[in-house]
């Protein structure tokens, strides 16, 4: 009896993770879209996820208008005292 050789279908490929060289002495910047990461950041605030502690003093970059609106947000959600 011949055999017979599967292979499990896992759909269509979707996109591939980015992947960086480990011989570059250059901090690893990867460009991504917001609304790829945040709701995996809102998951882990709401999760309560300690390594989000390893990047607190962690720099990103935002583009200006962005940073315009938070400023609003922030400003606004408080309550005036």
């Amino acid at each position: 009896m011949a055999r017979s050789n599967l292979r499990i279908y896992r759909g269509p490929a979707e996109k591939q993770a980015p992947v960086r060289s480990a011989s570059t002495n250059e901090p690893a910047t990867i460009t991504v879209e917001l609304g790829e990461v945040l709701p995996l950041l809102a998951d882990a605030v709401a999760s309560r996820r300690t390594w989000l502690s390893d990047f607190e003093n962690d720099s990103i970059t935002i583009s200006a208008d962005l940073y315009e609106v938070l400023l609003a947000y922030q400003y606004y959600r408080h309550p005036a005292a």
